[in-house]
């Protein structure tokens, strides 16, 4: 039985930040897809069907918080989880955690926890 590669789609307003989130969790058990903004990623999520969602908070025109209520009942339908992904404190992140029902958070910069955190999550899903 062959494995089907779990897919995480990244959203982020950083190009940067996009190439290297994608660079460090691509692989041949994950695919990784990028998006740049806020908008369109309702069609980007129905489309992709990912099974994460990494989300930045601090976006211009919609935070990630904000998103998150919005893409929300696409991924609770496929019990898709979603994760902020950003550089705030973890006291902020766990309240908007709490605050909009999403999965967790994980902060950026630490290359082990994400990918750790990532693993973790996708596993969920199996």
């Amino acid at each position: 039985m062959q494995n089907k590669k779990k897919k995480v789609l990244v959203v982020d307003d950083d190009e940067m930040h996009l190439y290297t989130t994608k660079e460090l969790l691509q692989n041949n058990l994950i695919e990784v897809s990028t998006h740049k903004n806020w908008l369109g990623v309702t069609n980007r999520v129905r489309e992709f069907e990912p099974d994460l969602v990494l989300l930045d908070i601090n976006m211009p025109g919609l935070s990630g918080d904000k998103l998150s209520t919005i893409i929300k009942p696409y991924c609770d339908a496929t019990r898709t989880p979603i994760v902020f992904h950003s550089s705030n404190d973890e006291e902020s992140l766990r309240e908007l955690v709490e605050n909009h029902g999403v999965s967790g958070y994980i902060c950026k910069g630490n290359i082990i926890d994400l990918r750790s955190k990532v693993n973790r999550y996708l596993r969920l899903q199996a």
